[in-house]
């Protein structure tokens, strides 16, 4: 497969200014040097993107995400490595990149189709296309400077997947949009990938990153830490906020990307490990899989620190990315009190009504104000055949009974037989 994005030594330093003499009064009153800090963004960062494949950049506020894809843009030249794309490329950048304020949604169209390397014919070909999908007709005329944001959006985007990129980057601005719009989007996304386009995206959405990526990079303070398939690497990204201790706050991206509710977040560096999880059941010793309706333990080691009142546990079942089943025991049966010291938790399910397939296990411990101390994702998986000729999901035990109607019952209603 050949590589659309080739990424090689990608360091980024800006340089922050104390104090930046603009005019020449100033220069003259302020002579000398002006001092600064260099800051760098990005650091020796190399990763190829194959054509044809989604990836996502997954990352907290500041590690270099947008810094990159403006690098893969051309909008930033790196201060040393190199970015080399190959083929056509259109980016959705932050909120109106690209829009000249005082002319008209109409004038921008061609304005950024001209960018692009389209000729004014080709735009006109494109046009109606463009501002159909936008849902701009009425507003197609008006200076883009009194666009709601939701609007700016709606025609950067609609101007992006129009000209029928090779490559299309998408940076955080689907947030933006309602979710109608938002949905129609993913549309066009999904349609993209299906012709076999280049998509890279920034998101603090897992979900979304589960859905549509077939890889996730994970960056921190400018460096990349992984490219990996999306289960692995935000659970990468995760075990990062962990270790180092930070400290999202309740509803920013991080805690969105972290899987937390606004009301649950890493408070410090991690106090409870998870280490080896064993799956058990009857047949293990003849068999990989379990049957249909046998029992399922599930033995988790924890190496705990410092002494975790009213510890809960969250276990989740998956196939795919859809989640078959979620139970947090810390609402439903209590928290446990955990000492320092090698532990075991045992989850026993008394039957698994699975049908065929394999299938995730992801688990994380709270303590008992629902801080996530450690998880896991996925903890284990664990196959299941079944045995009968149900299709689907799940096993639900089925009985057919054929009621004979009465004689009374039968007869037509009103009808006389001699």
């Amino acid at each position: 497969m050949t590589t659309a994005i080739g990424i090689e030594g990608v360091t980024k330093i800006f340089r922050l200014y104390d104090q930046k003499h603009t005019s020449l009064k100033s220069r003259v009153l302020h002579p000398g040097r002006v001092r600064y800090e260099e800051f760098t963004a990005l650091s020796e960062v190399s990763a190829e993107i194959e054509s044809g494949k989604t990836i996502g950049i997954l990352g907290r506020n500041g590690s270099g995400k947008s810094t990159l894809l403006k690098c893969m843009a051309g909008i930033l030249r790196p201060t040393s490595g190199q970015v080399v794309v190959r083929g056509s490329l259109a980016a959705m950048l932050e909120l109106g990149a690209g829009f000249q304020p005082e002319l008209s949604g109409r004038e921008n169209v061609y304005l950024n189709g001209s960018l692009l390397g389209f000729s004014r014919k080709e735009m006109d070909r494109r046009f109606d296309a463009i501002v159909a999908f936008a849902e701009l007709e009425h507003f197609i005329d008006t200076q883009v400077k009194y666009y709601s944001s939701g609007m700016y959006v709606r025609l950067g985007f609609a101007v992006a997947v129009n000209v029928e990129p090779d490559i299309l980057l998408v940076d955080e601005v689907l947030a933006v949009g309602d979710e109608r719009f938002q949905m129609k989007c993913m549309e066009r996304v999904y349609q993209f990938q299906a012709e076999g386009r280049t998509i890279v995206v920034v998101s603090h959405s897992p979900d979304m990153m589960r859905q549509t990526c077939d890889e996730v990079m994970v960056l921190d303070q400018g460096q990349l830490v992984t490219k990996a398939k999306p289960g692995e690497a935000i659970r990468a990204f995760r075990d990062r906020l962990l270790d180092t201790g930070f400290v999202p706050e309740p509803g920013s991206p991080e805690a969105v990307a972290a899987g937390h509710a606004a009301d649950i977040r890493p408070m410090r560096p991690r106090v409870v490990r998870i280490g080896q999880v064993r799956v058990e059941h009857e047949g293990q010793a003849d068999r990989p899989y379990l049957v249909t309706g046998e029992p399922l333990t599930v033995r988790v080691e924890l190496d705990v620190l410092e002494p975790v009142h009213g510890a809960g546990f969250s276990v989740t079942v998956l196939r795919g990315g859809d989640i078959l089943f979620v139970s947090d025991t810390g609402q439903h049966a209590g928290g446990v009190d955990l000492e320092p010291g090698r532990r075991e938790v045992v989850f026993r399910f008394a039957h698994v009504p699975l049908l065929d397939g394999s299938f995730a296990l992801h688990l994380d411990v709270r303590d008992g104000g629902g801080v996530v101390l450690d998880l896991r994702e996925p903890a284990c998986t664990f196959e299941v055949m079944n045995p009968g000729r149900a299709t689907g999901l799940v096993s639900m035990p089925l009985e057919v009974e054929l009621v004979q109607p009465s004689e009374a019952l039968s007869e037509p209603a009103g009808s006389a037989y001699s």
